[in-house]
């Protein structure tokens, strides 16, 4: 039959706890709160998934995020964009303005195929060229 633990240790003065030096402070848990989170409790951190070891990089507080797009990517996109009137066709050439797209910057990956006439914030060399090469206009604005 079991017996009721509380009962069981009334009158002992370490109610199971070897000495009465073994329950004093933080020691004897091995420290307090996340404490040996990477040494001898990495495995209840490890199977909770909250595993944080150390810092990586860094994060630039004076960098300006910039959303950029290759050329390729809005050649392939042309059709669909002069389909939802993001676009138009003037003549042979299609014109879009990059701002109403979210690009502040076009770059140079990717194959131009359709003559194109861009107005974006800025471009880079190769873009601008490339566009240029296909007889269309890259105007910074």
């Amino acid at each position: 039959m079991p017996v009721n633990k509380r009962s069981k240790y009334r009158g002992s003065r370490t109610c199971g706890g070897g000495t009465h030096k073994n329950r004093r402070g933080a020691g004897n848990r091995g420290g307090r709160g996340r404490a040996g989170q990477r040494d001898h409790r990495f495995s209840h951190f490890y199977l909770k998934g909250e595993i944080a070891n150390g810092k990586h990089g860094f994060i630039s507080k004076t960098s300006v995020p910039v959303s950029a797009l290759d050329i390729g990517e809005i050649d392939q996109m042309a059709e669909a964009l002069l389909r939802e009137g993001l676009a138009t066709q003037e003549g042979d050439i299609i014109a879009l303005d990059a701002a109403e797209l979210g690009i502040d910057k076009v770059l140079g990956g990717g194959r131009v195929t359709h003559k194109m006439s861009i107005s974006a914030r800025e471009f880079s060399e190769r873009a601008r060229a490339k566009i240029e090469e296909m007889g269309g206009q890259a105007t910074t604005v």
